[in-house]
């Protein structure tokens, strides 16, 4: 996989002023043009979907060497490696600065669970499609009771995280005001105590008014034991009050812990890894290295080269970007040789090697008979 073919150029030699003294290789060129791309479904399999790029790896002595041979599998340890135990590098993203790292490093598979996430961490709770019935009618049982359906309108029940990744059941009671195009908001945890979220206020064209205290209700919960106090945002700016059915699409930022399923790498190198809780957590992007002269690399075996002086230093860079070429998961690039290309030629060198042998044979065969003359 990733193979790429070579030819040998030949000149011949000359010594001084005399010539006919054969023929030496002057130098071996490679051809790095694409393979065809064969999808294997390999979790781990990676092709380079164009001419541009070579994978970078290093070895445990810390040389680097580059190939576009995509087969890699984690080690022991969880690094992506080749079958030469060569490590695929990149830049990993830091999860506390959101920053990428500055220069290339060992790739690894993420291990154990992902950290849960507390509702209200990144932005609480949206309703992103909420309608409330204008022609409602007022509640006739008051005050507000939770256990007495006739003192609300609606309840909508949704599932929230604390911070050690509990689940617990929040509940929004919306209650119609005799006051015009105004409702009122409850909220009770599981079984606790309801707490009053205050008003909610539409105009005239049943569009909420966009004052800040009015969009965007906080809840807070302090006594949950042994996690951090919940403090959730829930913003109502695209609810609505038409005259039609109740209607509510609520989303929380939220999740559980999970554990590590699976990775997937995207066209820009991107590797992303999948919980079993459905959440994705990117761990950077792999690198790509190009040549001013790629003729000058120099082969070291195992379909892998390394830079010399006349190859110039790598000129690194995301897949697809930069004149890179992208990536292809769950693929693998073939060897670029032809097969047919490959035996025309070998039955031209035979016909070709026939041709010089039966010439010798020839001149044996004359200088045979000129020895032979009496």
């Amino acid at each position: 996989m990733g193979f790429k073919a070579s030819s040998v150029s030949f000149a011949d030699v000359y010594a001084s002023s005399r010539i006919g003294l054969g023929t030496q290789v002057a130098a071996i060129n490679q051809d790095f043009g694409s393979g065809n791309l064969s999808v294997t479904g390999g979790e781990f399999d990676i092709a380079i979907d164009g001419s541009s790029g070579l994978f970078r790896v290093v070895d445990n002595n810390g040389s680097v060497l580059f190939t576009r041979n995509g087969q890699f599998s984690p080690n022991k340890e969880g690094y992506l490696v080749n079958a030469q135990g060569q490590f695929l590098t990149g830049y990993l993203l830091d999860k506390e600065t959101g920053n990428y790292g500055t220069t290339p490093d060992r790739i690894r598979v993420p291990m154990g669970n992902i950290a849960p996430r507390a509702t209200g961490t990144v932005s609480g709770i949206e309703a992103r499609g909420m309608n409330l019935d204008a022609t409602a009618a007022v509640p006739t049982a008051s005050p507000f009771n939770p256990a007495n359906p006739n003192s609300y309108n609606i309840s909508v029940p949704m599932t929230v995280y604390d911070s050690l990744g509990q689940e617990h059941r929040l509940t929004q009671y919306f209650v119609k005001s005799a006051t015009t195009n105004t409702w009122n908001v409850h909220y009770q945890l599981n079984d606790d105590a309801p707490v009053n979220g205050g008003t909610i206020v539409f105009d005239s064209s049943g569009k909420i008014v966009t004052d800040e205290t009015n969009t965007i209700k906080q809840f807070t919960v302090t006594n949950i034991p042994g996690a951090e106090t919940l403090s959730i945002p829930i913003n109502y700016s695209g609810a609505t009050q038409f005259g039609g059915d109740f209607n509510y699409q609520f989303a929380q930022d939220g999740f559980a812990t999970g554990e590590y399923a699976s990775m997937g790498i995207g066209a820009d190198g991107t590797i992303v890894a999948n919980y079993t809780n459905g959440e994705m957590s990117e761990v950077g992007y792999i690198v790509l290295a190009d040549f001013t002269n790629l003729q000058g690399l120099s082969p070291v075996g195992g379909n892998a080269w390394t830079q010399t002086s006349a190859s110039g230093e790598p000129l690194l860079g995301r897949p697809g970007f930069n004149g890179m070429s992208q990536l292809m998961s769950q693929a693998l690039e073939d060897s670029n040789v032809d097969i047919s290309t490959e035996l025309v030629n070998m039955i031209i060198t035979q016909r070709t090697y026939q041709a010089n042998a039966q010439s010798i044979t020839t001149q044996s065969e004359m200088m045979q008979n000129l020895l032979n003359i009496r």
